[in-house]
């Protein structure tokens, strides 16, 4: 984006970068709905004429964050930024905390999850103390062997961080579980992970959907990002692999409203590991999925695919970057239109609200009627 700079991320492309690396990169369904018309590399102009709506969107909330993209697509922008921590949380956040759970942090510091475990991870077993880390994000993560400190402790320690600590100036984004397992020298993060999220300050799509008589179904950590307001069911799910499961199942079900899964393996597994035959990879699972999905689709249903941030794997550093995201839009009827650069992820949310009739988001411009609009 072109305030990139702001957030040392002048020069990140995480698509138009793997695309420059990887050869015979095959994504022809994600290609059908228009991505070669927003990134160029070899193949990209096979689909001459798309399929599907396309364009991109800009950030207008501060940050480059999970939270705030999340809320942002869903029509919540954000007028101030969560408070980050480059240096470690101050002394009244940390005493306050060490003091609720009985017991010393070790760490504090920002850091890489699978790298801080490693390192710290003895003393860890030695002592029982928790592994206190942030990131380039607004969060603050909590690690814990499994055999150490059980994951409910954890998620307990969690909820007092998030609901007596971390609040006022100090209210982050997230507060994070981070359990792993194993021995000296080859611990691993489980499957446990659990993020604890601020309430939206305002309504979100998922408000007003639900408020409207719509079903809302999260897959994954969707259902944390949104503190679990306006949700009506929850599918719980963690990798890739097991979410677009839960999303070829929900394809299949009969149901009013609106199902939203966010694959979480391009920025855990690839975008911050720096794994760009990864991430390269995963599109190409994705796309072989979206094929299907694109013939489940009944004649009323949209699909939607975008994202909350940029995480570029060839870009130094390990942290999400600032950038203009994709957006995708298919169904059967649809105008294959070119939706330009939308100003804010908002308007997805915006659109979203409208096609199915609810009260307007806080944020954002609809672009409903450019996609079912009689052709002239």
């Amino acid at each position: 984006m072109p305030d990139a700079d702001k957030y040392g991320d002048q020069g990140s492309n995480t698509l138009g970068h793997i695309a420059l690396t990887i050869k015979n990169w095959h994504i022809p369904n994600l290609i059908s709905l228009g991505l070669g018309k927003l990134i160029s590399f070899p193949g990209s102009n096979t689909a001459r004429f798309p399929v599907g709506a396309y364009g991109k969107m800009a950030s207008s909330s501060p940050g480059k964050d999970t939270t705030s993209g999340h809320w942002e697509l869903a029509g919540l922008v954000l007028q101030e930024p969560f408070p980050l921590y480059p240096q470690g949380f101050p002394n009244e956040v940390i005493s306050l905390f060490e003091e609720g759970i009985g017991r010393k942090v070790l760490g504090n510091i920002p850091a890489s999850g699978t790298e801080i475990i490693q390192d710290l991870g003895e003393e860890h077993l030695k002592t029982g103390f928790p592994i206190v880390y942030t990131s380039a994000d607004s969060v603050f993560q909590i690690a814990a062997h499994e055999k150490i400190v059980p994951p409910e402790t954890l998620y307990q320690w969690c909820l007092f961080a998030r609901t007596k600590v971390l609040t006022g100036k100090h209210a982050v984004g997230r507060v994070i579980a981070r359990p792993f397992s194993g021995e000296l020298g080859s611990f691993k993060r489980t499957a446990g992970r659990r993020d604890f999220s601020l309430l939206p300050p305002g309504p979100t799509l998922l408000d007003r959907l639900s408020g409207s008589g719509y079903q809302v179904f999260a897959v994954g950590k969707v259902k944390d990002i949104f503190a679990d307001r306006g949700i009506t069911r929850h599918f719980p799910a963690s990798g890739n692999a097991e979410i677009i499961n839960v999303l070829r199942q929900g394809l299949r079900e009969n149901f009013q409203g609106l199902m939203w899964a966010t694959l979480v393996d391009f920025d855990m597994l690839y975008g911050h590991r720096n794994d760009v035959d990864g991430f390269a990879a995963a599109m190409e699972d994705f796309d072989q999925f979206l094929g299907e999905a694109m013939q489940l689709l009944k004649a009323d249903d949209l699909l939607v695919i975008s994202a909350d941030h940029g995480c570029d794997p060839s870009f130094p550093g390990t942290d999400h970057t600032r950038e203009y995201v994709p957006l995708l839009l298919y169904n059967p009827h649809i105008i294959p239109a070119n939706l330009g650069i939308r100003k804010s992820f908002a308007d997805m949310g915006a659109t979203v609200c409208e096609l199915m009739g609810c009260p307007p988001t806080l944020s954002g411009k609809s672009f409903a009627e450019t996609l079912f609009e009689e052709r002239v």
